[in-house]
C-alpha cells in the first residue's frame, strides 16, 4: 500500500439518514434518497465541516451520499468528484430487508456479516481504500480531503487504511448518519485513526501535528 503523505488528512463522512435507515433496512447499492431528517443532518454537518476549509471532496455516486456532499460543496465552492469505488457494499438478496428479516432467514450468515450473494467485506475495504488514495493527489500539503460515503463501506475502508485484519473488523463501532471519522498518517508508516464517529468539530490537535 502506498505510504501516506506526511501532512494530509482524510475525513470519512457518512451520508444523512434515509427512510430505509429509519426502518433498519439493508440499503446496499439500492439508490435511496435522503429523508427530511437526513437533509437537515447534512445541512448541519456541512456547515461544521466547511469551517475546516477542506481542499477536495470525493463522494459515492449514490444519491444519498452525493446529495450530502452537495451541501458541503455549496458551503465551500468546491466541486464534488464522484467515485463508484465509494459505493456501499452490494447486499444481494439482503437489500431492502429489515435487520430482523435478515436475522430470521440467515442467522449464521448474519452473525458473520457474510452475505451469500453479496460483496465480500474485504473487497469493499480495498476498493474504498483505493478510492481514497486516488483522490489524495487532489489535496495539497497540509490539506484536507473529505470522503463522503456509506456506513459499512467507510468502516471497511478505514479498516483497510489502518491495516486491521479481517478478524479485527468489528473493533471499530458503527458510523452514525452524518457522522465522520478522521484519518492521518502514522509516524512509523501507514495510516492511523485519529477520531471516530464524531458529530462535532475535531479538536485542533486532531487535524494539526501530534507533538
Amino acid at each position: 500500500m502506498p505510504e501516506p503523505d506526511e501532512t494530509r488528512r482524510v475525513i470519512c463522512w457518512r451520508h444523512g439518514r434515509t427512510a430505509w435507515n429509519a426502518e433498519k433496512r439493508f440499503q446496499g447499492q439500492t439508490d435511496i434518497p435522503l429523508d427530511d431528517t437526513g437533509l437537515a443532518q447534512a445541512r448541519r454537518a456541512a456547515a461544521l465541516l466547511a469551517t475546516l476549509r477542506p481542499d477536495a471532496i470525493v463522494a459515492s455516486d449514490l444519491r444519498r451520499a452525493a446529495d450530502t456532499a452537495g451541501f458541503l460543496a455549496e458551503h465551500t465552492g468546491l466541486t464534488v468528484e464522484y467515485d463508484k469505488g465509494l459505493r456501499e457494499r452490494f447486499g444481494g438478496s439482503w437489500e431492502g430487508l429489515t435487520n430482523s428479516e435478515i436475522r430470521a432467514r440467515w442467522p449464521e450468515e448474519n452473525a458473520r456479516m457474510d452475505i451469500p450473494d453479496g460483496e465480500d467485506l474485504s473487497a469493499v475495504g480495498e476498493r474504498v481504500r483505493d478510492a481514497i488514495l486516488r483522490a489524495l493527489p487532489r489535496v495539497p500539503d497540509h490539506g484536507l480531503l473529505v470522503v463522503v460515503g456509506h456506513g459499512a463501506a467507510l468502516r471497511a475502508g478505514i479498516n483497510a487504511m489502518i491495516g486491521l485484519l479481517p478478524e479485527q473488523r468489528q473493533a471499530l463501532g458503527p458510523l452514525g448518519n452524518c457522522s465522520w471519522s478522521v484519518l492521518g498518517p502514522h509516524r512509523t508508516g501507514g495510516w492511523r485513526l485519529l477520531e471516530h464517529n464524531a458529530a462535532s468539530l475535531p479538536e485542533e490537535r486532531v487535524l494539526g501535528d501530534d507533538r
